[in-house]
């Protein structure tokens, strides 16, 4: 465990790829359950939630929470915009890489 620790207390870049997946499976999972309750006519989470947690880190889990549930995809600002940040996010996450391997 402390191995783990000291992995990441040495190189806290290391950690965004991690916040990132985290903040797509929760995004993902938020689709999932706003696409449900859709379908139900029930209470919905707001657009402005589902993009605080796209731009939070969660963009790839809300490009595959579109594809797989079909939810959101006819909002231009949603078929636009998650992507963008995923795009933005991965490039983010490759530049760390390469910092950190040119170091």
């Amino acid at each position: 465990m402390n191995e783990i620790i000291e992995l990441f207390v040495s190189d806290p870049r290391r950690l965004l790829p991690l916040w990132l997946m985290l903040m797509s499976l929760v995004l993902f999972a938020v689709m999932g359950a706003d696409k449900r309750r859709a379908k139900k006519g029930a209470w919905r989470v707001p657009e402005k939630t589902l993009f605080l947690l796209a731009l939070l880190g969660g963009a790839i889990g809300g490009v595959l929470g579109m594809r797989v549930f079909r939810h959101k995809t006819k909002h231009w600002y949603f078929a636009w915009g998650f992507p963008i940040l995923a795009l933005l996010q991965l490039a983010l996450c490759f530049w760390l890489f390469l910092k950190r391997g040119g170091a």
